[in-house]
């Protein structure tokens, strides 16, 4: 071959590579709903999304030359979503306990940044500091690829039910029972011990000690949640797949959609149908965000906020237990925004004071900074009165999709 052909084959391969190398990672949206006209930068926001956000970034959008930018964004690259439906497909991964029984899960996030790349998962540094008392849950991986976990069980066969207290104050309610409970060594968090990189996962659980074939009866949806976890819409080992419900938030004003899968407190999982793990108790809460040490991020939850699925201004738990509707909470740091994401969530209990809502002061909010702004002028309280903080609840929340 001469030197010109070689040339231009070296030429034509690196072309090939540096082609490769450039692509960015497509993230699927298996259905956005309407879309707007030509160069019009705003658009009917999808059905699962209204009437709580009517209006939403239009693409294509600044978000795919640069995902900090405005416009949507699908954080979690392993993930399907559905934005009328307000579902996300991801992978179903099947483990099993030391002591034999099958545990189905599935993987959100990762304290390793390569790894998160390559498994499309949110990246977490902050969450290697969960590793703690009762969350020191591990697994060794086996050569046919097989998850086995040290310890952790979840018992999905409780009736998610939840009684609203009085009509002028439903929170907190008469009675709460999560549709799923762990044992107190089930946490979410799982440490793989045969890898040479000192990675933790996010590895929440949907389904425990269940056959294929039992499962397999779900994979068409109207899954039977005595076997599967609340939020499941569909399951379907023979196909790898799993398909969860959605909840919608607010992060520095950006409407995102996240997952709930476990909680720290029975009424809090009740609330936000995600499974009650008590071992969640011994993860840290009461840090700064950013301070060594903490393993979760703040997320407001509005205890008072206004109700009606007509007012523009609903938010909160008032209205979840009266409305029907998510409470539209709001998260703090979230990939593309902030360095300190994590998908444990410290939850700020938030109650509007007599005198703001006199004042007509109430509205939604959508942005921790301006929560905290309130906050420090004294129209925005804590449960007790006192001022805002993190009380001791803790959801596991990973991000999947930024809207704007």
């Amino acid at each position: 071959m001469s030197k010109q052909r070689w040339a231009n084959h070296i030429a034509l391969l690196l072309g090939s590579l540096v082609t490769l190398n450039a692509a960015p990672i497509q993230a699927e949206v298996i259905n956005r709903g309407i879309e707007s006209g030509p160069y019009q930068e705003a658009r009917p926001a999808p059905d699962f999304l209204q009437p709580d956000v009517k209006i939403v970034v239009g693409q294509p959008s600044p978000s795919e030359v640069n995902p900090s930018f405005l416009g949507p964004v699908l954080l979690m690259k392993s993930a399907q979503v559905d934005l009328v439906k307000g579902t996300a497909k991801l992978p179903l991964h099947k483990g099993k306990l030391a002591s034999g029984e099958t545990a189905w899960f599935i993987i959100t996030d990762a304290t390793d940044e390569n790894l998160s790349n390559l498994h499309g998962v949110n990246y977490s540094p902050k969450l290697a500091y969960g590793f703690t008392g009762r969350n020191q849950r591990t697994a060794t991986i086996s050569k046919d690829g097989t998850w086995v976990f040290n310890r952790g069980k979840v018992d999905f066969e409780p009736k998610l039910s939840i009684t609203p207290g009085a009509t002028n104050a439903p929170f907190p309610p008469q009675a709460a029972q999560p549709g799923s409970v762990g044992d107190n060594n089930y946490t979410p968090l799982v440490k793989v011990t045969n890898a040479t990189k000192d990675v933790l996962f996010n590895a929440p659980m949907v389904a425990f000690n269940q056959t294929e074939e039992q499962l397999n009866a779900f994979c068409n949806g109207k899954p039977n949640h005595d076997l599967v976890h609340d939020k499941v819409v569909a399951i379907c080992p023979r196909e790898g797949t799993v398909t969860l419900e959605l909840t919608i938030g607010f992060t520095f004003s950006k409407p995102i959609l996240y997952l709930s899968t476990e909680a720290n407190d029975p009424v809090v999982a009740t609330l936000e149908t995600a499974t009650y793990a008590p071992a969640m108790e011994d993860l840290p809460f009461a840090h700064e965000d950013a301070l060594p040490g903490e393993s979760a991020e703040r997320i407001y939850v509005f205890v008072n906020g206004a109700t009606g699925l007509d007012n523009p201004h609903r938010q909160g738990l008032y209205s979840a237990l009266t409305d029907r509707r998510g409470p539209l909470n709001v998260l703090g740091g979230i990939p593309t925004i902030n360095l300190d994401y994590s998908p444990m969530w410290r939850i700020f209990p938030a109650v509007w004071t007599e005198e703001a809502i006199k004042k007509g002061y109430r509205a939604r909010m959508s942005d921790a900074i301006h929560i905290e702004d309130m906050g420090a002028k004294g129209y925005i309280r804590s449960l007790d009165g006192g001022s805002l903080r993190a009380v001791g609840f803790i959801v596991n929340c990973p991000v999947v999709y930024r809207v704007n």
